[in-house]
């Protein structure tokens, strides 16, 4: 990657060169594009692992996410498209190896516990894996011929799920300001184009990230009066109709300054 008056030159691993306009880094948390553009990060670790895995619930998943909070952090099941589900174990680094050298039959066991049999009696379907969890976020979104979307950009706690959103919603606003560039003969590559890119998602994505830790802090924390407060809480929101709606939109991602295409949806 590299960054030059006649625009933007792309040199693929066989060693094919392409000259554009415009790159665009969306190649996950650890962006190599990101490093080569220059563009530093902020990021703090949560003490936590990611176990990750694909599993089949003994009920159906009814096209919902499922999450449990344990006090080790929490459990996600999120549903995919042929039954089955991708699970988020966030817990701590010891418990996450020894959950990866449990045998099959006894992680089982250990996940079916510990989702309160809420999809039923659950088996996994493939190899597990476990990732360091942090909160990261680019200074800058964006250079002269570049821009970032989604983990390349950002990232949060796994806790709802919100990442693939976030990067949703990055990559419908770059689309909608690219082609409104286009359609006025203005390079895409131009800093006033992608300026206006970061300006609009950055805001957005540092809100998010800074609530999903503060949520994290909230339900992990063993203090009796936080145990209290998160009661009081949830039980306020589930009572609270207009508040408890606004909450589903948001996670949901739809509230807020929302690109066109999400709108549609």
């Amino acid at each position: 990657l590299g960054f030059g008056d006649e625009g933007v030159e792309v040199v693929t691993d066989s060693g094919r060169g392409f000259l554009c306009d415009l790159a665009v880094g969306a190649d996950g948390a650890g962006s190599a594009s990101r490093g080569l553009a220059g563009i530093e990060t902020q990021a703090w670790a949560y003490e936590q692992h990611g176990v990750v895995a694909a599993v089949r619930p003994g009920r159906p998943h009814e096209e919902t996410a499922w999450q449990r909070f344990l006090p080790g952090g929490p459990l996600a099941f999120l549903p995919l498209a042929d039954g089955r589900c991708s699970i988020v174990w966030s817990t701590a680094p010891d418990h996450a190896t020894s959950l990866l050298e449990m045998d099959d039959a006894a992680f089982n066991a250990a996940l079916t516990e510990a989702s309160g049999r809420a999809l039923g009696d659950v088996e996994v379907t493939g190899p597990r894996g476990a990732f360091p969890l942090r909160a990261m976020f680019a200074k800058a979104y964006t250079r002269p011929g570049f821009a970032l979307v989604g983990d390349a950009a950002h990232t949060v706690h796994p806790l709802a799920g919100q990442g693939v959103n976030l990067g949703f919603l990055d990559a419908a606003a770059l689309v909608q300001l690219l082609a409104e560039a286009r359609d006025a003969g203005r390079p895409l590559g131009e800093t006033a184009v992608l300026r206006r890119y970061e300006r609009w998602r950055k805001g957005e994505n540092l809100a998010m990230t800074f609530a999903l830790d503060g949520i994290k802090h909230l339900f992990g924390s063993p203090l009796p009066a936080l145990a209290r407060l998160r009661r009081a809480g949830l039980g306020l929101v589930d009572q609270v109709g207009p508040v408890k709606d606004l909450l589903i939109r948001r996670a949901m991602g739809l509230v807020g300054d929302l690109p066109d295409a999400a709108r549609a949806g």
